[in-house]
């Protein structure tokens, strides 16, 4: 039996969901950095801010459950980075290695590419996160950085992956007028 796969834009009643899977993220991976799982208020604010600014958030459910979150961000926020956004993506632990994080991240990449979007940057955690890496590799993205050993958790040193998607027309063409 195939379950049926939901991709949707997130709600306010996915929240509890949703930080129930970073919290997990938070206190046994290197993937966030934080070192605190932040409380549903504080993620709801994340995604509102999130949502506000434009960018796409969109949750994956299968039989009935949030199976996964993804969302893109601006990477960073003076102006003239306006066209390139940072991706996100999460999976609650039960369900990775069921094929659910490349439709999340595909509609993240195919909904900031209609918004005009022109770059996309993973910042993956560690350098032995292989898993992500090559997810990501598969995605189109390819390496164009390490930051090593810049961040401190879980007892040791780690190290930043830096990839890259082009987007629509990538660099080759000016922007729409924005």
């Amino acid at each position: 039996m195939t379950a049926k796969l939901e991709i949707r834009p997130v709600a306010d009643f996915d929240m509890a969901a949703i930080q129930n899977i970073y919290a997990h993220h938070v206190l046994h991976g290197l993937a966030s950095w934080e070192l605190e799982p932040p409380d549903v208020a504080e993620l709801t604010a994340r995604r509102d801010g999130i949502v506000k600014g434009g960018y796409p958030y969109v949750v994956a459910i299968l039989d009935g459950h949030l199976a996964g979150y993804a969302y893109a961000g601006p990477y960073r926020y003076r102006p003239a980075y306006r066209f390139t956004v940072e991706n996100t993506v999460y999976l609650h632990p039960d369900q990775q290695g069921k094929a659910i994080a490349r439709p999340l991240l595909q509609r993240v990449i195919d909904e900031c590419t209609a918004r005009g979007y022109r770059q996309m940057i993973a910042v993956i955690g560690d350098s032995g996160n292989r898993a992500s890496i090559r997810f990501h590799q598969k995605m189109g993205f390819r390496q164009i950085g390490l930051i090593e050993g810049i961040g401190w958790k879980a007892g040791r040193w780690l190290d930043s992956v830096m990839m890259q998607l082009s987007l629509g027309p990538g660099n080759t063409a000016p922007p729409q007028a924005n």
